[in-house]
């Protein structure tokens, strides 16, 4: 053997990672019709039988709210869930689905805040919040002071996909020393949003400033992809850290 064989040597190839050890799935889009995921009951069926092959025992399934675009409420969210519970239990699809919502940050937050108009899950009173994806949001940090206060529990969707934070992780670790959290989508891992995205997203791993990953499920498209990520280094890495899924 020469002197540099060692350094040529292929990595040993992992085998599947165990998504069963999330347990739970908090951050989709299953509710027919109400936003730009599922499209049909059929589609959203599909979706939770495939939640079950990959693992997971429950989904919190939380459809947009915007207020200039998707004018979801409690009620066409609830009453969605309703539905999709009577099919779930028709069929005997042996999957457990809640629902919240994921909130675009904008100027109707400080009415929701003052009115305790949230759709909220778990028992920490978790709220699901999103950007916008270009340009860095006014007031934030104020914001979620007056959420904690009110002892609600911010999580930052998908922040890996805000390019205005791009190349470092320090927003992360300032927020969650303030009690926000940081929800990571795991597709981010096998480049669906690009390569800025996905380098993003595992300077995020390596650091361990992650408190919840998710589907972020539109289509089943979006579960297949995972499925084919599951001999991945990072998503091995990222199921090292202290994840708080199965906790909801």
């Amino acid at each position: 053997m020469g002197l540099f064989s060692g350094l040529f040597t292929k990595k040993e190839k992992l085998g599947p990672a165990d998504l069963s050890v999330l347990k739970v799935d908090m951050h989709s889009h299953l509710i027919p019709g109400i936003d730009d995921g599922s499209k049909s009951l059929d589609d959203t069926i599909a979706m939770l039988a495939k939640f079950k092959d990959l693992g997971y025992s429950k989904v919190i399934t939380t459809p947009h709210i915007m207020s200039d675009f998707y004018k979801n409420t409690p009620e066409t969210i609830l009453g969605g869930l309703e539905i999709v519970r009577e099919e779930i239990k028709r069929i005997g699809l042996d999957i457990e689905i809640e629902a919240a919502a994921e909130y675009f940050y904008d100027e109707t937050f400080v009415a929701r805040l003052a009115n305790d108009d949230f759709l909220t899950f778990g028992k920490d009173k978790h709220v699901l919040i999103e950007f916008a994806f270009t340009s860095e949001p006014i007031g934030y940090d104020a914001f979620f002071f007056d959420m904690l206060m009110k002892d609600y529990k911010p999580i930052i969707a998908h922040f890996e996909r805000y390019m205005f934070l791009h190349g470092s992780i320090d927003k992360a670790r300032e927020w969650r020393e303030k009690g926000v959290l940081i929800q990571l989508n795991l597709n981010s891992l096998s480049g669906h949003y690009g390569p800025s995205v996905k380098k993003q997203a595992e300077l995020l791993v390596d650091s361990g400033q992650i408190d919840f990953i998710a589907s972020d499920c539109h289509r089943i498209d979006h579960l297949n992809q995972i499925e084919n990520l599951l001999t991945s280094e990072y998503l091995h890495k990222v199921l090292e850290l202290p994840l708080k899924n199965k906790f909801l």
